[in-house]
């Protein structure tokens, strides 16, 4: 793992679960597995401390364990999932406009705790979406539960590995460590659960002004409280069906694309080089019901994407009016490629570029014929040929005509290796997001006496017209912040959300880099 990489993981950690987690989770991913006492030794922590952070790091899927012959349990951080906090908005914002509030809730709550029961999710998101309605209005437990349900279908959601039963009755001594299994079939399957009610709100101020202590409150409902009917079914959200759909995304051309990535979205892997193959008749019935288009049409349209030379569609065969699939790995490829293009024309200018794509298409070329082909003067050309060398975007190939290596009797060609430059702007990429985060905590923290003062402003005005004062007392505690200062927190909040927009967009150029890299490896 490189540095770059590293360090993005120790600023993740730190911003999510404070300072001691954080250097447990980057010991671990130094140094690799190791068992919980010299994790302790290591970082100088107490045990109970190392036990601790250890526990949130396992919840949260950051962290697995593995138990060795000798009955040793060590511990190894999962540094591809630290990374993927990054995403967590993306994940949340993705679940929002397919499945609404609700659906946006419910996987905020699992990625907020990493591991949920079901009846937990529904109750709290269920609790959350009442507070936000008005009064006399309630959020039935039955409507979030369809939306969990709606998610699991779609395998948005999924259950997580659990004790095996034959585990717990086991005589025997207790293993170290438990074993996790999942049986795939179960995997997206929900229990049926009867959830009747619905939400509450928090009403903490009208309990205290009635004087019941709020130590004494739970005593009430101890005694009555009934079973958790899903207990020990914990689920968690499916990254990888997230990611799938952030592929499909970026890879969609057309309408009739879309369709076909619909149709094999649950069908298909998520790490699949192809969709499933689909035919014409099927493709036709799924379009839109507003999409006006005759088969005749459909049949031209696919044959063009067939014969496309990107062969970004193909064809596998000739039933039910042509089976075709969509080359995944192609489409990734020409994206990573698009990518490389447009850095390269932003850092050194449309001709840099104008070589980059030459050199790309040609695949492999002398100076001299960069030159003649791209029509740029010799001394340009050589600069641009060495800055983009220098920078590894492109490669040199030498072939010689003797054992000798002589540079007289050698050719020198300019390539451009893609997953090498691929990852070379990866790495770059984490560097930027890195660079990012540390500023945005600079800017909270200069102006960190001024945050807090608004903050207290806020929570005066708010306590005060939940009691009825005037307009003018309003006023008057508005005024304690002044003009210089509220045009102060207008720049910070200005600048925070430039750089929180720039974090997206550089991670979006992560996920198509990853994804491309991913795909080619596993076909290497």
């Amino acid at each position: 793992m490189t540095q770059a990489e590293i360090k993005l993981c120790s600023l993740l950690l730190q911003e999510h679960f404070g300072e001691i987690v954080e250097k447990i989770g980057v010991h671990l991913i130094r140094t690799g597995s190791q068992p919980l006492r010299v994790i302790a030794h290591d970082t100088g922590t107490s045990l109970d401390q190392v036990k601790k952070a250890l526990c949130v790091l396992v919840q949260h899927n950051l962290v697995s364990y593995q138990v060795h012959k000798r009955g040793v349990v060590e511990y190894e951080a999962q540094c591809s999932r630290v990374l993927r906090m990054l995403r967590y908005p993306r994940y949340i914002y993705t679940t929002k406009t397919l499945y609404s509030d609700t659906g946006e809730l419910i996987v905020e709550e699992l990625l907020l705790n990493g591991k949920l029961t079901m009846s937990t999710v529904v109750k709290k998101v269920a609790d959350r979406l009442t507070e936000t309605m008005e009064d006399g209005k309630t959020m039935d437990y039955a409507e979030v539960s369809n939306t969990f349900v709606r998610l699991a279908d779609t395998h948005f959601v999924q259950r997580c590995p659990s004790v095996p039963t034959t585990e717990n009755s086991d005589p025997g001594p207790p293993p170290p460590a438990p074993t996790l299994v999942i049986n795939e079939k179960d995997m997206y399957l929900v229990p049926k659960l009867s959830l009747i009610g619905k939400g509450k709100r928090r009403r903490s101020s009208d309990e205290d002004a009635a004087g019941e202590p709020k130590a004494k409150r739970p005593k009430h409902t101890t005694d009555n409280k009934e079973p958790i009917p899903d207990d020990g079914i914990y689920w968690q959200a499916n990254l990888d069906r997230f990611h799938q759909h952030f592929r499909d995304q970026a890879i969609t051309s057309s309408e009739i694309v879309r369709t076909m990535l619909r149709m094999s979205e649950i069908t298909t892997s998520s790490s699949a080089a192809f969709t499933q193959p689909l035919s014409s008749n099927e493709i036709f019935r799924s379009l839109p019901v507003g999409y006006n288009i005759s088969k005749q049409v459909l049949d031209q349209y696919l044959t063009l994407l067939a014969d496309d030379p990107l062969e970004f569609v193909g064809k596998s065969g000739d039933s039910g009016g042509g089976m075709y699939v969509i080359n995944l790995h192609k489409a990734l490829a020409s994206l990573a490629t698009a990518t490389l293009e447009s850095v390269v024309q932003e850092r050194f200018g449309s001709r840099c570029a104008r070589i980059f794509r030459l050199v790309l298409q040609k695949k492999h070329l002398e100076q001299k014929q960069v030159e003649d082909f791209a029509m740029i003067p010799a001394k340009e050309a050589k600069d641009m040929l060495y800055k983009m060398l220098s920078e590894n975007f492109i490669s040199l190939q030498e072939i010689p005509k003797t054992p000798d290596h002589a540079p007289s009797r050698t050719f020198y060609l300019y390539t451009v290796n893609i997953l090498s430059a691929a990852r070379m702007l990866l790495h770059r990429c984490y560097k930027s997001i890195a660079n990012l985060i540390e500023r945005r905590q600079f800017e909270t923290k200069e102006n960190k006496r001024l945050l807090e003062k608004s903050q207290r402003v806020e929570a005066i005005i708010a306590s005060m017209q939940a009691t009825g004062a005037e307009e003018a007392q309003l006023q008057e505690i508005e005024e304690m912040i002044t003009a210089p200062e509220r045009q102060q927190l207008e720049t910070l909040k200005r600048n925070v959300n430039k750089l929180d927009a720039s974090e997206i967009q550089v991670d979006e150029t992560i996920f198509l880099l990853e994804s491309y890299i991913e795909c080619t490896m596993k076909r290497l």
